[in-house]
């Protein structure tokens, strides 16, 4: 655990010109004495650690000294390319990794380059999570992580969702797992059970064991195309039900942000031209006549229902209690 850390205060101190024992306290989370103990320690082993003591004083290496000591190992390398995703990795248990890659890539870096990293991250943050939605990371995703960059075989409890969802239902399954896919703040195993390839929600996992046997990776499995292929299935199979309605130009601007964007837009494609006074007539699946009433009757006065009659109706009452209640 020393090693480890003195290893980066001298990749710290090598990829800036000083630091102060407050800075190298916080970013290697320890006490400012156990960072004097430290540097002395560096000093002692032959590397040339100076101290400038005063108010602008701090620790920095003389004489342009550079350790090779810039190998990534392979959980490093990999965590590396997630280093945009700070939360994802945090969840994951991979910062401390992808820390340690940073400031190696940092130190073999030119010293007019060395700035590259933080420059960027001034310029860009990827953040993950939907709006209004506090996403509390699954308690088993580090254990399910560590399978999956370890090509390691899970046993695992699963509670399917859905309309099998019952209190103290849940299924065994021995897992191959591939990938993990963040999507809006949840997490999603990707993995091969049995011959087939399936979508598992991390948070629906009630126990996972890795096993001691390890699985061979099939090399032309595409995470990407296969989250894709799935995600846009998943979406078309939520759409059970059709409304025939008619839109202003407005309402059909608004259309592709109250429910499936992909349906609205091909809705849209297929609608009849506008007539004298400006609206279009078009058929739009929906999840059901519910959804469909919350989500429409956002757009107000620029959308009417046509059919089901039912939904209409639903949609005249509305109308009727806000003219009632604003009268």
């Amino acid at each position: 655990m020393r090693a480890a850390r003195l290893i980066k205060m001298v990749l710290l101190l090598q990829a800036r010109p000083a630091m102060t024992a407050a800075e190298l306290a916080a970013e290697l989370e320890v006490s400012e004495r156990t960072v004097t103990r430290d540097a002395q320690a560096l000093s002692d082993a032959g590397v040339p650690v100076y101290a400038e003591r005063g108010r602008a004083g701090g620790y920095r290496l003389v004489g342009g000294y550079r350790t090779r000591l810039t190998g990534l190992a392979r959980d490093e390398a990999e965590a590396l390319f997630l280093s945009g995703l700070p939360a994802a990795l945090r969840e994951m248990g991979l910062e401390d990794a992808a820390s340690a890659a940073r400031l190696k890539v940092s130190a073999a870096l030119l010293p007019s380059l060395r700035d590259a990293s933080s420059s960027a991250a001034r310029r860009f943050h990827l953040d993950a999570p939907s709006w209004y939605h506090e996403p509390e990371p699954p308690e088993l995703l580090p254990v399910i992580a560590d399978a999956v960059w370890d090509d390691r075989l899970l046993r695992a409890r699963y509670r399917p969702g859905g309309g099998r969802e019952r209190e103290g239902t849940e299924v065994a399954r021995e897992l191959a797992p591939y990938g993990l896919v963040l999507k809006a703040g949840v997490w999603y195993l990707c993995a091969r059970a049995g011959e087939d390839f399936r979508v598992y929600r991390i948070d629906r996992f009630t126990a996972v064991e890795p096993a001691d046997e390890r699985f061979d990776r099939d090399v032309s499995f595409d995470l990407p195309g296969f989250w894709e292929e799935r995600a846009t299935g998943f979406a078309r199979s939520l759409l059970r039900s059709e409304v025939t309605v008619r839109v202003s130009g407005r309402g059909a601007r608004m259309l592709a942000y109250t429910g499936d964007r992909a349906a609205a837009a091909t809705a849209l494609a297929e609608a009849s031209e506008p007539g004298p006074d400006g609206l279009r007539t078009l058929t739009l699946p929906v999840e059901s006549l519910d959804v469909a009433y919350g989500q429409l009757l956002a757009l107000g006065p620029e959308l009417e229902v046509l059919a089901p009659e039912s939904l209409r109706i639903r949609f005249a009452d509305a109308a009727e209690r806000l003219r009632e209640m604003y009268r």
